[in-house]
């Protein structure tokens, strides 16, 4: 344990350390602080590019929770598709970004020729592929967390709540009634 990096510090000085597993960002909170539309969001979802983390959608009226990490690689996706990297390529950046913890995103450089996206984790490896001409371009993941962050801070969050029961429809609240009486 002892050779684990100490976490980057935040921007902000951790405003959003205090945040639990149940707090999370609704869809159009997300769209804001990842600079995407509505319906880029609600189809990346419904694809399952980018899924909410803490909460999907649970049919009519309910509303996705995005987590922090969600939004960032919301953002980083944007960014890899503007430049015009494919979407299958985006995918598997997205899953290999999903394999990271979130304290370890803040280290990765995303770097890309266009066609394919690679992970750099020091500054040699974006040397490296800059020199063997695969960079054309790079996206350091701590600077777009950074931004986030800042989007974020004066935003509202939601708590995802446990339902404890089914919502009862007036019919069955009748019978419910009715049994009650008896």
């Amino acid at each position: 344990m002892g050779d684990m990096k100490p976490r980057q510090p935040m921007l902000f000085g951790d405003p959003l350390a205090d945040i639990d597993e149940q707090t999370g960002y609704r869809g159009p909170i997300a769209c804001q602080a990842a600079g995407i539309t509505y319906r880029q969001l609600d189809y990346w979802a419904r694809t399952g590019l980018v899924s909410p983390s803490i909460r999907g959608a649970q049919g009519s009226g309910s509303q996705r929770l995005y987590s922090f990490q969600d939004i960032l690689v919301l953002k980083i996706v944007k960014r890899l598709l503007d430049a015009g990297v494919s979407l299958q390529q985006v995918r598997a950046a997205v899953n290999q970004l999903k394999t990271r913890g979130v304290d370890d995103l803040a280290s990765i450089t995303l770097m890309s020729d266009g066609a394919s996206v690679y992970e750099c984790t020091s500054d040699d490896e974006v040397i490296d592929l800059v020199k063997g001409g695969q960079g054309v371009f790079g996206i350091a993941v701590g600077r777009v967390w950074s931004e986030v962050e800042g989007s974020l801070i004066e935003l509202p969050t939601d708590r995802a709540e446990v339902e404890e029961e089914a919502p009862i429809d007036e019919l069955a609240e009748r019978r419910r009634a009715k049994l009650a009486a008896i």
